[in-house]
């Protein structure tokens, strides 16, 4: 473990007790203020960000600097959100307003198991313990981070809010199992995938895309449902929407045409971040395999 990970870690853990004692307002406000700061210190990741946004939203660099900082401030509001879930679970209603519940009570109901895509984008954690605390079965995949103290602490914070740590992404067994017993898989699907996914149109350039829960659905015959949980107006109130269930082209089953399946998924989660820049990580590198060349 490298000094910077001990430093993360220590400001992470002071961060942490700080909120929990604080009202939920103040704490969430506070989360923004210390997301605001982010920027000040890793200056080579906001230039890289600010240059991602730019030329895929094709705006003013200017502009795109302003949605990148409010992205930063938008991701210390949720990480404080999320740090307050062991207190939050059973209140989550009082902050988030639901729209289309019947699109996941339809596909859950049918009894195959669900896949709910979606992205980083608003408050994705918040998303999956509304879920879980009204009576969905919900499962999160693992998220390996380099320190592996925080790793246990995501997982930690989502039993909290009533979610299953189901294990990694690529633990295709354990997935299947409970996608088997009519259960519900909440994945993340706007990540570089690496040689691992296949090449998809993402905000109207090429990605390397996740593709096991586009074969896993074809596979098992179960549904799939978009989902976003975004802030509303920089206050501390969420909209969470469930869209109705992706269906294939031509008739086909979801996942059957790989890529027609993926490109559809791309196209959904792309709209979302065109309406909410400033909600959606741009830190992240999105396109970096293809842009690496990876696939050429």
């Amino acid at each position: 473990m490298n000094n910077k990970q001990s430093f993360i870690w220590s400001v992470l853990s002071a961060f942490r007790k700080i909120v929990m004692i604080l009202p939920h307002n103040a704490a969430v406000m506070l989360g923004g203020f210390v997301g605001s700061l982010i920027p000040l210190f890793t200056r080579n990741k906001l230039k890289e960000a600010t240059d991602r946004c730019a030329r895929v939203l094709g705006i003013p660099r200017k502009d795109a600097s302003r949605i990148v900082k409010r992205a930063y401030r938008n991701f210390g509001k949720s990480t404080a959100e999320f740090i307050r879930i062991p207190v939050m679970a059973l209140k989550l209603d009082d902050i988030v307003t639901v729209n289309g519940e019947e699109n996941l009570r339809e596909a859950y109901d049918a009894g195959k198991g669900v896949f709910v895509v979606t992205a980083h984008i608003g408050n994705w954690e918040y998303a999956g313990a509304w879920c879980a605390q009204h009576g969905y079965p919900m499962n999160g995949l693992g998220t390996d981070q380099r320190d592996g103290r925080i790793t246990e602490l995501i997982t930690e914070l989502r039993k909290a809010g009533g979610m299953k740590a189901l294990g990694k992404a690529s633990d295709l067994k354990a997935m299947i199992k409970a996608l088997q017993s009519g259960e519900i898989i909440a994945v993340p699907v706007d990540q570089d995938a690496k040689k691992a996914g296949i090449v998809s149109p993402f905000l109207g350039y090429p990605a390397s895309t996740p593709i096991g829960m586009a074969k896993l659905a074809d596979k098992l015959g179960c549904a799939v449902v978009p989902a976003y949980c975004v802030r509303w107006l920089d206050t501390q109130k969420l909209e969470l929407h469930f869209l109705p269930a992706l269906k294939g082209s031509d008739g086909k089953p979801y996942g059957k045409d790989l890529q027609s399946s993926i490109d559809d998924c791309n196209q959904i989660i792309s709209e979302w971040i065109r309406k909410y820049p400033d909600q959606w990580m741009w830190m992240y590198p999105r396109w970096e395999s293809v842009e690496r060349g990876d696939f050429d």
